[in-house]
């Protein structure tokens, strides 16, 4: 990375870190590890700090963590929360259908960005309308963000996706989109072609999924299931209203 890259990033990161200190959360290792955290925040590009829910601190290297999820320290998961988790089990909340790439599907949010999707879509064969959706709910489109977790650019990817992926600049549009459609298409692969279940591990990761045999119930990763899948829904929804006006 250029020093001018860098300077930019270790910009973004503090403003980031001074804007607030999140709180509650479950932090997950890349070593597969999990800890209850009570608070989190950015010290650098580099690294983070967790306050543990057991009391004290502890700062770790960004690159060990593969995502946190927040508001999931509570000893007893809401029942509201696990009722929703099991009815998209059940009843799916996106359209059943394939998500392979196809022409007929193209970006749901016309942007600058839309032949990097169509192109990442097309590549790793994955719907565009689901990349462009999940990239609304990521980033808003904004490919300079950073979360205050330490997620980086249109697709979220945390440096350990990132490197996971061979992403070097995390901000580079065309590395971003590629490696995030890139871990949609393997985790379509793994679930079967479940949207639900690949969204929701796009979210919380795939070993919780696995950990609780379908959607896991933690609220944040419901509000994300529910958030992309009605963009999808929308899009399909307008597609015969389109046909017709193409018609005329």
């Amino acid at each position: 990375m250029s020093v001018s890259k860098r300077l930019i990033l270790s910009a973004v990161l503090i403003s980031a870190a001074l804007s607030s200190t999140a709180s509650a959360g479950i932090a997950l290792f890349t070593d597969g590890r999990s800890m209850k955290v009570s608070a989190y925040k950015l010290i650098s590009e580099e690294s983070i700090e967790l306050t543990l829910k057991s009391g004290g601190s502890m700062t770790v290297p960004l690159a060990r963590v593969d995502r946190i999820l927040d508001d999931e320290v509570a000893e007893i998961i809401p029942p509201a929360i696990i009722a929703e988790a099991e009815k998209i089990v059940e009843e799916g909340v996106f359209p059943k259908k394939s998500w392979h790439y196809s022409e007929a599907s193209g970006p749901i949010f016309h942007s600058k960005y839309d032949k990097i999707i169509i192109d990442a879509a097309k590549k790793f064969d994955v719907d565009a309308a689901l990349v462009s959706a999940v990239v609304k709910a990521e980033s808003d489109y904004d490919n300079r963000t950073v979360s205050n977790k330490g997620a980086r650019g249109l697709m979220q990817l945390m440096p350990a996706t990132a490197a996971r992926f061979g992403v070097t600049d995390s901000f580079d549009p065309v590395a971003n989109i590629h490696a995030g459609t890139r871990y949609l298409h393997w985790l379509l692969e793994t679930f079967k072609g479940n949207a639900d279940l690949a969204v929701a591990a796009y979210n919380a990761g795939e070993g919780n999924v696995w950990k609780y045999n379908g959607v896991p119930p933690f609220r944040e990763t419901v509000n994300y299931i529910n958030r992309i899948a009605k963009h999808v829904r929308k899009a399909l929804a307008a597609k015969p209203a389109e046909k017709i006006a193409e018609a005329r």
